[in-house]
């Protein structure tokens, strides 16, 4: 699923996207906002943004260069002179209005090739990434990529990991590692569990069946967002 926010100052621009949106099955629409200070406290919870250029408190290109961690843009402009500009600040299409569904599903199609790069690449990364913990008295190197899921005992944590027969025990909260862990793999599927997205062979919305054959329990409150994170 594609999270998506769309910011324009038009009512009818913003009235457009929502129908193109609505007919695109794996694309949501989070929030459609007049300005870009009515978008800031959406930016986290979405993969891309459509932005128009020209806004009255703050042009859209000033708005994408200011932030810090952006979503992927798309612009969206009736000037077709920001063009060169708007892919200096990588955004993955520029949008010249009116523009058909046709040219935006193109762009649509533009963004999940890019999540799809930025997801592998984020892999790649987290798959080197290595952590220490404290278990039997000393310090012990961890690499994240090797980790298939992880289970909560009290003040402790067992590491199921690739490659090893039995659990590493660390001295850790689940809530903890969770924080230490990137985001983009790893998800909290239970008050007891974190999986390995990476690992996950089979899942239902109540279960996952991990690498190497152990099932897990989905827990009620944290259902509705694994669901979603796998699209099931």
């Amino acid at each position: 699923m594609i999270r998506v926010l769309t910011i324009d100052d038009e009512p009818l621009a913003l009235k457009l996207l929502e129908v193109y949106i609505s007919r695109i099955p794996d694309v949501e629409l989070v929030a459609s906002c007049r300005s870009a200070s009515a978008a800031q406290p959406h930016l986290g919870s979405v993969d891309a943004i459509f932005l128009d250029i020209n806004m009255p408190d703050l042009s859209g290109m000033d708005f994408a260069r200011s932030l810090e961690n952006p979503p992927l843009v798309v612009f969206t402009t009736a000037y077709s002179e920001y063009a060169l500009e708007g892919f200096k600040v990588n955004a993955v299409d520029y949008l010249l209005k009116p523009f058909s569904f046709e040219e935006f599903s193109a762009a649509v199609a533009k963004l999940r090739e890019r999540l799809e790069q930025k997801r592998a690449a984020e892999m790649v990364r987290s798959s080197r990434e290595v952590l220490y913990f404290k278990a039997d008295y000393q310090n012990v190197k961890v690499e994240v990529g090797r980790i298939i899921y992880a289970e909560s005992m009290g003040a402790y944590v067992k590491l199921y990991m690739i490659g090893e027969p039995r659990p590493l025990i660390i001295l850790h909260s689940l809530k903890g590692l969770l924080d230490l862990l990137p985001a983009m793999r790893f998800l909290r599927i239970h008050k007891s569990y974190i999986v390995n997205t990476g690992y996950i062979e089979s899942a239902t919305r109540t279960s996952v069946r991990m690498k190497g054959g152990t099932t897990l329990t989905v827990g009620e409150s944290y259902r509705a967002a694994f669901c979603e994170a796998l699209d099931i």
